[in-house]
């Protein structure tokens, strides 16, 4: 994913995008500082995904004619995730995790 070329450095280059770090956060909004600080940007998640970052991750900012917007912060799973499956975790250690084979964990543990 280029966000992700982007923010890892890796050989990127988009009109309007730079790479940042976000200062506060609150919910629906973030600043963040990269070529330059930005106050109260919206933030940009999945449909059906709420979140409020925490400070000092690394995001990436895209200008454009509606103005400025943060289009989320990298992340690393805590664990090993195979393609297709997804976790949810928070900064406090809460976790849940939908594997391919079905299975639900909450906080490492399977339910049904």
């Amino acid at each position: 994913m280029w966000i992700n070329e982007y923010m890892t450095g890796r050989s990127f280059s988009a009109a309007g995008a730079s790479a940042g770090e976000i200062r506060s956060a609150n919910n629906g909004s973030v600043s963040v500082s990269a070529t330059r600080d930005y106050g109260a940007l919206p933030l940009i998640a999945p449909a059906g995904i709420a979140y409020v970052p925490v400070a000092g991750a690394p995001t990436v900012v895209m200008e454009g004619a509606g103005g400025a917007v943060c289009l989320g912060v990298a992340v690393t799973p805590r664990e090993e995730l195979q393609p297709g499956e997804l976790m949810l975790y928070s900064a406090g250690g809460a976790s849940i995790v939908l594997k391919n084979s079905g299975k639900v964990l909450i906080n490492g543990r399977e339910v049904s």
